[in-house]
């Protein structure tokens, strides 16, 4: 088949499935859809505390191959591989419910954060509720609320609980972007062998696919294992913002004083 063909057929289907991203990405349209997911995040929190999470939210570096001249230097990120930044988050079930991808690898988590529809429109979550964070994002109340884990050196077995419950909740993004890599493991796999302006659609195809695969019970288990190099946020200026450490105190504090029932655990 002749390359340019390869190209057209590539570039058409790639297209279509984009097409039908906000019938198969979407955030929670209904009070009850909220509460299910949720529910949901209280559930892999295993504490009641989290039953206001709306979702969970992270970034990840996708293999690229990068524009020739002084240009290439920006898309390598720490590992020192070049990449575009995707920006998801998802529901309780790995199901991504907002994307955001095009930044070169060299910017940092909250920068990227911070330029996304997501932060900019801050309609979601509803009041009340909070999105679930690594250390690489800022903790806000607003304009976007971000719950994010106390520092790895904090002191106190109450923040230590804290930490381990919310690890719980989040790392489901990092399953979820795990997922899409195996599922899609030929494109992930290595550098994208496309040109890198049109990296933001094809891995936007992947996520809209993704989706659809968990809509129809096609649950994979993740063959890539989680990242533990997460970068402090870097706290670039926002004159708008509000912290969420006291937020996040009080949840801390009611991670402490509910007990919690182990599972399968019988009382006499």
């Amino acid at each position: 088949m002749p390359r340019s063909t390869v190209h057209y057929i590539v570039h058409r289907v790639t297209e279509e499935v984009v097409a039908i991203r906000h019938k198969v990405i979407f955030l929670p349209k209904t009070p009850e859809h909220l509460e299910e997911v949720s529910r949901g995040f209280a559930g892999l929190a295993r504490h009641r505390a989290f039953i206001k999470a709306a979702g969970a939210i992270d970034g990840c570096h996708i293999r690229i191959k990068p524009p020739s001249g002084p240009d290439g230097q920006c898309y390598r990120n720490r590992k020192l591989f070049p990449s575009i930044i995707l920006q998801a988050v998802c529901d309780h079930q790995g199901r991504f419910i907002d994307t955001y991808v095009g930044w070169p690898g060299s910017v940092h988590d909250s920068r990227v954060l911070r330029h996304s529809p997501l932060y900019a429109q801050s309609s979601y979550p509803p009041p009340g509720h909070f999105i679930l964070a690594d250390g690489g994002y800022p903790c806000l109340q607003r304009p976007l609320p971000l719950i994010t884990p106390y520092k790895r050196q904090v002191q106190g077995v109450g923040a230590q609980r804290f930490n381990s419950h919310h690890s719980r909740a989040r790392s489901i993004i990092e399953r979820a972007f795990g997922m899409m890599k195996t599922r899609f493991r030929s494109i992930f796999l290595q550098a994208l062998e496309v040109h890198y302006t049109f990296v933001p659609h094809v891995v936007t195809a992947c996520t809209i696919l993704h989706n659809i695969c968990l809509s129809a019970g096609d649950v994979l288990a993740p063959e890539d294992e989680p990242e533990d190099d997460v970068e402090e946020d870097e706290g670039e200026a926002d004159m708008e913002a509000v912290s969420g450490a006291q937020w996040r105190d009080q949840l801390c504090a009611e991670v402490s004083a509910l007990e919690v029932v182990p599972p399968g655990h019988d009382y006499l």
